[in-house]
Parts: structure tokens; C-alpha cells; sequence
């Protein structure tokens, strides 16, 4: 992650629709597994890992602490994650929606 905050130019705006026309055009989970693996370093790949955990817990209805006690993740995070899935984009729910849909 970089240290130093800055403004979203241009070129960053390319690098970034770039990087999502690359994760669409994965077709398989193991094409995701090797892409994401070369991609993120084993850190990078926890926290997401984690996160998209924690966004199947609290779908499940369950609190903060027993979230943390079953997964190791801070509540700190637990309570962004929640955020972001009740009030952000909208990303969380349209992955969970059509990964539960039969």
C-alpha cells in the first residue's frame, strides 16, 4: 500500500479499469486463484480472504465478537466490513446476492 496519499489521476483511473477487465476475464476459480496469487502477496490475499469471510458472517446475522472469535479478524475490521456492507458500494451485496441465488 502506498505511504503517501494522493490524488486519483488519469493514468490511475486506466490502471484500475484495467485491472478490472483483467479479473473479468478469468473464467475459472483456479484462473482466479493463480491470478489473485500472483497478484497480491500472501498478506494482501489473507486480509481479502478475511474480509469477504467476514461479509459472509454478518450476512449470517451473527455479532461482532463471536465474528472475531471464529476468524481471527479484528473488530475494528469486522465493523468497516459491515459498513461498507450495509452503506457502500454496493459490491458486497451484489456478490453475495448472486452467489446465493439457485
Amino acid at each position: 500500500m502506498k505511504s503517501q496519499k494522493r490524488s486519483v489521476g488519469t493514468r490511475t483511473l486506466e490502471a484500475q479499469e484495467r485491472l478490472f477487465r483483467a479479473i473479468l476475464s478469468l473464467r475459472t476459480q483456479q484462473e482466479c486463484a493463480q491470478f489473485f496469487t500472483d497478484l497480491c502477496t500472501p498478506a494482501e490475499l489473507e486480509a481479502l480472504v478475511d474480509r469477504w469471510a467476514v461479509v459472509g458472517l454478518l450476512n449470517e446475522g451473527l455479532p461482532y465478537r463471536k465474528i472475531h472469535e471464529l476468524t481471527g479478524v479484528s473488530v475494528t475490521t469486522i465493523g468497516r466490513v459491515s459498513r461498507f456492507l450495509t452503506a457502500g458500494n454496493g459490491g458486497y451485496s451484489t456478490a453475495l446476492e448472486r452467489l446465493t441465488k439457485p
